[in-house]
């Protein structure tokens, strides 16, 4: 990777003058920071960053600028990336299925909270201090994102009482988590998920220290941008409804929503016909999630001259640049009629993943990363 120190003030500029042959990712710290402090201004609670969604060292210490003090981490390695860029911050390590080596690494790195989701992990904490906060994490079937969490985490809202009682039991300090799923645009979604998590704290006979609304927050696909105010809006509403005056102090843990503006991604047409256009990236590397959710609508294409295709869209297949029949799109994407090769592909708000999944299976996965000043007033 090769890191830029000019600070050009758009990608098309840029990518006319240094005609690159890798793909780019094009980071604005000013748009970072802004969202941040839109999440710290809006959320009726404590805002961590979940760092998997992009654990890049300058997006972390952006934030930490910007004010966000808590981290959700997932390894020992997020927890070194998120003290590297804030030594003092708080972490919590929400990734409810852990080794012991693991577990280790998180009391010295001095977590504090944690996450289960069934009573054979919650057994493997009991090395952990008294009143140390452990949060159940809470599965529903509920619509409304790209998908679905639960698939994998959570526990039904029995097994999440049975829990609590379990987390009180063993004297450690009850709360709940919870994930709607990914790119969720349905603020009833966190209702449900409230209620329910007031329900299975009742049927516990447990007051909740504090409630995680999750992730969850959706990122602009389609040129439409995300209420946020009104999801927060819903989830304090929710709660005081839910809980009464024996609300929870609420915590979030946005990752996609908090990262993906920041980043603009531009690919190299490196083929293209009236079938296909070949890529020089795919699914081993930034477009990983585009295989599950699509590329969304904000897609342009720029000529090596400067000038945006316009032509009428026409679908074509899309394949990445690796030798495996596999590295494609499932569906056809609608790309200007006149795309050619050489042509770049720029994909805004692909901060999100578009470089934590990145592989280097044959050979490539390079990129470069430049980073813009801020837009003109």
């Amino acid at each position: 990777m090769v890191r830029q120190t000019r600070l050009p003030a758009d990608p098309e500029s840029w990518l006319v003058r240094e005609a690159p042959d890798a793909p780019v990712l094009f980071f604005r710290p000013d748009v970072l920071q802004a969202t941040a402090r839109r999440f710290l201004a809006g959320f009726p609670g404590l805002v961590t960053y979940a760092v998997k969604a992009n654990p890049d060292p300058a997006v972390l210490a952006n934030l930490a600028a910007a004010g966000i003090g808590a981290f959700d981490v997932a390894s020992p390695e997020e927890m070194a990336l998120a003290r590297a860029a804030a030594p003092d911050a708080v972490l919590h390590y929400h990734n409810p299925v852990r080794s012991a080596a693991e577990i280790a690494a998180g009391r010295a790195a001095g977590v504090a909270s944690w996450s289960v989701d069934r009573l054979s992990e919650l057994d493997k904490l009991a090395c952990l201090a008294p009143r140390t906060e452990i949060a159940v994490r809470l599965k529903l079937p509920v619509p409304g994102a790209a998908y679905d969490f639960g698939s994998k985490f959570g526990a039904a809202p029995e097994e999440a009482a049975a829990l609590l009682r379990a987390v009180v039991a063993r004297g450690f300090t009850p709360s709940v988590t919870f994930h709607p799923g990914t790119q969720c645009t349905d603020p009833a979604a966190w209702a449900r998920y409230i209620a329910a998590s007031a329900e299975a704290a009742t049927a516990a006979g447990v007051r909740l220290a504090r409630l995680n609304v999750g992730g969850g927050f959706a990122a602009d696909r389609s040129g439409a941008a995300p209420d946020l105010e009104a999801v927060f809006a819903v989830i304090g509403a929710a709660t005081r409804e839910a809980f009464g005056a024996n609300a929870p102090a609420l915590v979030c843990e946005p990752g996609r929503a908090m990262v993906a503006e920041a980043v603009t991604l531009a690919l190299r047409v490196k083929a293209s016909d009236d079938r296909a256009v070949t890529l020089n990236d795919g699914i081993y590397g930034a477009l990983a999630e585009w295989r599950d959710m699509g590329p969304g609508g904000r897609l342009r294409v720029l000529s090596p001259a400067g000038h945006l295709r316009s032509a009428a869209p026409r679908p074509r297949l899309a394949f990445g640049p690796t030798c495996d029949s596999l590295d494609r799109l499932p569906d056809p994407i609608d790309l200007p009629g006149d795309i050619a090769e050489g042509d770049w592909l720029i994909c805004p708000a692909m901060g999100a993943y578009s470089g934590a999944l990145v592989t280097r299976f044959n050979g490539y996965g390079a990129r470069e990363v430049v980073t813009l000043g801020p837009a003109a007033a």
